[in-house]
């Protein structure tokens, strides 16, 4: 079969068009016909060889795609063949990634797409989406009533996170770069927007929160960004992080009495355990994208899985808007 390939660790156009073996699904697995994916910070670090968990050498990249089960192995329960279907592929350690015509996947990290959805919104879904799960219904403890800071409203997670923290009954607020995005973030839910080019931390803590700070904030950012998270957060407040690599002064949280959650949905493939926790947290986007309180915000322009290096480019130039989707021309 066909697929996009990497020979070595480098640039956006490291990707090589190739032949690699259909793969064959073995005992809880489903083999599914690629139709989208998408393109997370992730999938770039590992690219460029940054982060050291990509799999060997030629290697299938992306964690997120959506398609058609072709194929369903032994112990599989609740799929069938001709299911439109979306999750985790892999892309990291020894599980192949998404860019190829087809993908084994472990069943239990795959939900069904929603009525109404298209591939490629189903695609951009897995990796933003179960993270801001993860991080505001599982690790959060949001409560109706709280209010919660969102940097990088617009951004992948970040865009998600907003809709899902509207389902809470919390008081959203959100950073972003510029007034276009911000526009986007309140048609998506935000009770606030904050330009953090116009407005500094201490500045927005005072006239948004009386001084206080928020209860919880999620730091979709990292770097610098988390100093800027540790201010905005109130005495006894929480902060969730999905970008905490790095070393960083926590001095303030003693003072402060901080709570510090790391987020990180690729655990599973690390551990090669927990798979079902994936698939749980796909499904309960499904059923809020079904009720009509959740819908993701793709970036203007879709790429082919022949362009993936010009979807890479785009990413890491921060010119993205939303998520970035990939449509399979293989």
């Amino acid at each position: 079969m066909r697929a996009m390939v990497i020979h070595q660790h480098g640039e956006p156009n490291a990707f090589y068009q190739d032949e690699v073996p259909l793969p064959s699904p073995g005992p809880g697995e489903i083999r599914v016909r690629v139709k989208a994916s998408s393109v997370n910070p992730l999938d770039c670090k590992i690219r460029s060889g940054a982060l050291p968990l990509g799999p060997s050498l030629p290697a299938v990249l992306h964690v997120d795609f959506s398609g058609i089960v072709g194929a369903v192995g032994d112990e599989v329960k609740g799929f069938d063949e001709g299911d439109r279907v979306f999750g985790f592929a892999g892309g990291v350690l020894g599980y192949p990634g998404a860019l190829a015509e087809y993908v084994c996947v472990p069943a239990t990290a795959v939900a069904l797409i929603p009525q109404g959805m298209d591939f490629a919104q189903a695609a951009v879904l897995p990796v933003a989406g179960a993270t801001a799960w993860e991080a505001l219904i599982e690790r959060a403890h949001l409560t109706p009533g709280m209010r919660i800071l969102i940097h990088a409203g617009m951004g992948g997670v970040g865009h998600m996170a907003i809709q899902i923290a509207r389902t809470q009954g919390v008081e959203v607020h959100a950073t972003v770069s510029n007034p276009a995005k911000a526009e986007l973030c309140q048609q998506l839910g935000a009770h606030v927007c904050i330009n953090y080019r116009q407005m500094d931390v201490s500045s927005y803590v005072r006239h948004y929160t009386g001084g206080q700070g928020y209860d919880v904030v999620l730091d979709t950012v990292g770097g610098p960004n988390f100093h800027r998270s540790l201010l905005a957060t109130r005495a006894g407040g929480r902060i969730i992080s999905i970008a905490l690599r790095g070393h960083h002064d926590l001095t303030p949280m003693h003072g402060k009495g901080l709570g510090l959650e790391a987020v990180f949905c690729m655990r599973a493939f690390m551990e090669d355990t927990g798979f079902e926790l994936l698939g749980q947290r796909l499904s309960s986007l499904a059923k809020i994208i079904d009720q009509g309180s959740f819908q993701p915000w793709l970036h203007e322009q879709r790429f082919a899985f022949t362009e993936v290096g010009a979807a890479h480019a785009c990413l890491e130039a921060g010119q993205a808007v939303g998520k970035i989707a990939l449509l399979n021309d293989l």
